[in-house]
């Protein structure tokens, strides 16, 4: 049974950094494609990053130059560090699973979801 497990959200003030975590488990981690979305109250899931076992990331525009994505495959875990949050970053934060090669910024191409971490951004 393929498990996803996020963990790191939080509080924090307008600036501030977070790192969220992402353990996998159920799955040989390294060939799938990892991405993090997120969902603020009211609003649809949004792509946030993504990254291919290549190494290749992807980011949306409003989150490049602040977060970063990256992966351990030896953990079995993928990351996100976010730093000079804003109060617009407040979301639920999902990290999904991608077997297969496809775009990597629409939810519908992913296979395997987490529960999500809440994330603050206070001003």
């Amino acid at each position: 049974q393929v498990q996803l497990a996020e963990s790191g959200g939080g509080l924090v003030q307008a600036g501030g950094s977070l790192r969220l975590s992402c353990a996998a488990s159920g799955l040989t981690f390294s060939p799938y494609a990892m991405g993090w979305f997120r969902q603020a109250p009211g609003k649809e899931r949004e792509f946030v990053a993504a990254t291919r076992s290549a190494g290749n990331t992807y980011y949306t525009d409003s989150v490049k130059g602040r977060f970063a994505i990256s992966r351990d495959n030896a953990k079995n875990t993928l990351y996100l560090q976010m730093s000079s949050l804003k109060p617009e970053d407040t979301a639920v934060y999902y990290c999904a699973a991608m077997a297969w090669r496809r775009l990597p910024y629409d939810a519908e191409n992913y296979d395997y979801w987490g529960q999500g971490t809440q994330v603050t951004v206070s001003s």
